[in-house]
């Protein structure tokens, strides 16, 4: 009989509903040794967080996440709350002795990511971030084909994360469902918000970067406020580009905006090596197309795999082949590794200091854009 991991989660927006998805499919999908139970939800708003509590089946309701942290029947706290509260909550989490999952990006700064990374390996508690592309069956293959060799030596990579959604002038800033463009909350705009996930999957595919050259662009420099009321500065980047050098020496370009008219979330990334080439779209997610150079000449050309059979990435967990999963099923897939490692006493990446890597590329990209040169990536 498996046992029980008590959850609590703070936050109810897109992500909580996310993981709180996760937390109450793994188990039906998965072998598990330790069944998770949706213990209790904690948002400031009481009405609002119990109508969330009561659609997702939580037990009970917290207004303040201390509380929450203190309980003796919590075992694992997950952190949707906004960027600039991480710290706070992962390393009091920490030192109550809970295990910790954290919304990405880590942190608002390296800094505060590196307290946090001290905090989780200080009380040795089971810790990891919710870069959930890891876990989309077409991605975790572009993986696996790397480590086969199959690439040969990479020498491009090139990601793109699009979406329009901040164009208008009239869109205020600030409170719970803007917060992403609060400087104060967010702690950067598509940097933090999307490109960090581009960064965490290039080097999961690619390894570390090892230095960037960026520009950002803050297209509307006031908004007004919700909490304030009043139009205020915009200290958000609305846009980013930047060119990048791995490790390994091959080259990458990134770019990110939320000014792409006709983008909702058009996320795609291709990698070229000396032997073959790959290309993923998040908007065909369950597609990956490879093309292979060692094929017979006339009968060359690009390929697209239907990752949907039972020998790919977790697919044998879902229906028969043939038949897609979705954005959602990466975050299941995301925590029964997690759940897994618990059973093997194995982190499941990334963990706050894998994400600690990427919160590092983010900063020397920031650094760069205000400075306008080439910044080495310092890790630590």
């Amino acid at each position: 009989m498996a046992g029980t991991l008590n959850v609590g989660m703070i936050g109810y927006g897109l992500m909580g509903r996310a993981h709180s998805n996760a937390w109450s499919k793994v188990a039906a999908f998965f072998d598990v040794d330790r069944r998770p139970v949706l213990k209790a939800a904690c948002g400031r708003d009481a009405d609002e967080v119990g109508a969330f509590a009561a659609r997702w089946g939580y037990e009970s309701v917290e207004t303040d996440w201390r509380r929450l942290i203190e309980r003796a029947d919590v075992d694992a706290v997950d952190i949707c709350a906004p960027n600039n509260l991480h710290r706070e909550m992962a390393v009091a989490a920490a030192a109550a002795g809970k295990m910790v999952l954290c919304e990405k990006p880590l942190a608002t700064g390296g800094e505060e990511g590196l307290e946090m990374v001290r905090a989780v390996e200080r009380a040795g508690v089971p810790n990891m971030v919710w870069y959930n592309y890891r876990r989309i069956p077409a991605v975790t293959l572009a993986r696996r084909l790397i480590e086969q060799g199959r690439l040969g030596k990479i020498f491009h990579f090139r990601a793109v994360f699009l979406q329009d959604w901040t164009m208008s002038p009239e869109l205020p800033q600030g409170g719970a469902a803007l917060w992403r463009l609060d400087a104060h909350a967010a702690g950067s705009g598509v940097t933090g918000d999307l490109l960090a996930h581009c960064i965490d999957t290039a080097a999961w595919l690619n390894g570390p970067v090892a230095c960037v050259s960026a520009t950002t662009e803050t297209f509307i420099r006031q908004r007004m406020h919700n909490l304030t009321g009043k139009v205020e500065p915009v200290g958000i980047d609305d846009a980013c580009a930047f060119m990048a050098r791995f490790a390994n020496g091959s080259l990458a370009t990134f770019e990110a905006t939320r000014y792409a008219r006709g983008h909702k979330a058009k996320y795609t990334f291709e990698i070229n090596g000396q032997d073959a080439s790959i290309f993923w779209n998040l908007h065909d997610l369950h597609r990956l197309e490879y093309f292979d150079h060692r094929d017979e000449s006339r009968l060359r050309g690009c390929r697209s795999i239907h990752v949907t059979d039972g020998d790919h990435p977790y697919m044998d967990h879902w229906w028969v082949p043939g038949l897609q999963i979705g954005y959602e099923h990466s975050f299941i897939h995301q925590l029964a590794d997690f759940l897994a490692g618990l059973s093997e006493g194995q982190p499941a990446a990334p963990t706050f200091r894998d994400a600690l890597a990427t919160q590092r590329v983010c900063d020397a990209v920031l650094a760069s854009a205000a400075d306008g040169r080439w910044v080495d990536v310092g890790y630590d």
